[in-house]
């Protein structure tokens, strides 16, 4: 057990961390970003990246080493397979991040890029096939299929919406969801069951995913929870909207957050607490994006170097500004 000692603490080194990363340590702020477990967050579990800008082509995990290599140049310190338990604001104002291991970190200001999880279905074939059939962005990975016959899992706004999305480039979509009436809202399943290339496939769960000698998914095995009958479900993409859930956990006592638990910013990515500032997934926003995490990281570290020079200075703390509303 050991206390280390800290300008800023990034929790997360997803796209958001180790952008926040390398700007922080650009602006010669001693840094520390904790990951829990191989640098590259949700890149490492998108194989094709086509949608950053600059890179029309590239692999998620090649992606994920370029920022870590470009991150560690500017001198942050990478400490991987740190499980963060806890991170809290001390009556003096800086914070103390306690690990899994029993070490602390110390710092004047702490960023979250802690990012999120995507809900999964938990059915044989799902892990296999990820990357290779099985996706959990529409956005990334929807232009991949286009002419084939794709299905979307789940009931709510993102599954319609992305279902919806999806059409662009499937030729036929399957909407797969247990119960017998969509939980979308009215206005977004009237646009979705309007939509020709949508088939509903209702009172039905996915049992297991399967794939070809390519390692590629040809179908899903499921069953329909008022019958009964089993059937196969021709389908080479299967893209999961069952839920996402922000990693807040760690953060310690109340921070203004929404319905769903995303933590709300200020345009500064400031938090309700002063001090501790968030970044990517975990925050609210409209998409949720490679570029939009790299963004609201850019935001936040800079925003942290100012923050810790008024502290530093005796100049008045910054204050949040008014959180935004959720949308």
């Amino acid at each position: 057990m050991a206390t280390h000692e800290y300008e800023v603490v990034i929790i997360g080194a997803g796209p958001a961390g180790l952008c926040a990363g390398m700007y922080a340590g650009r602006s010669m702020l001693k840094t520390a970003v904790l990951e829990r477990g191989i640098p590259g967050g949700e890149l490492l579990n998108t194989e094709i990246i086509e949608d950053y800008i600059g890179f029309e082509h590239i692999l998620g995990s090649e992606l994920a080493e370029k920022f870590q290599a470009h991150a560690l140049k500017f001198g942050m310190d990478l400490h991987t397979f740190v499980l963060v338990e806890k991170v809290t604001r001390q009556p003096d104002g800086t914070f103390t991040v306690s690990t899994e291991g029993g070490d602390v970190y110390r710092a004047g200001a702490v960023i979250v890029t802690a990012g999120g999880t995507p809900v999964k279905l938990g059915v044989p074939g799902e892990i296999e096939y990820a990357g290779k059939g099985v996706s959990y962005c529409a956005v990334c990975d929807g232009a991949f299929y286009k002419g084939h016959t794709i299905m979307v899992v789940g009931g709510g706004d993102a599954a319609l919406e992305e279902a919806d999305f999806l059409t662009r480039y499937a030729e036929k979509v399957y909407l797969v969801h247990r119960r017998e009436e969509f939980r979308a809202s009215k206005i977004v399943q009237k646009r979705a069951l309007s939509n020709p290339r949508i088939v509903p496939v209702l009172d039905t769960v996915v049992g297991s995913i399967h794939g070809d000698a390519q390692g590629l998914m040809t179908h899903a095995k499921v069953h329909n929870l008022k019958t009964g009958a089993a059937s196969d479900l021709v389908a080479t993409g299967c893209f999961v909207f069952v839920g996402f859930k922000p990693n807040t956990g760690v953060i310690d006592g109340h921070f203004e957050h929404d319905s769903a638990g995303y933590i709300l910013t200020d345009a500064n990515m400031m938090t309700s607490i002063e001090g501790l500032f968030a970044a990517g997934d975990v925050r609210v926003q409209l998409t949720r994006q490679v570029t939009t995490a790299v963004g609201d990281a850019t935001t936040a570290a800079i925003a942290a170097e100012k923050y810790l020079t008024a502290r530093r200075t005796g100049q008045p703390a910054p204050t949040p500004a008014p959180v935004l509303v959720s949308r």
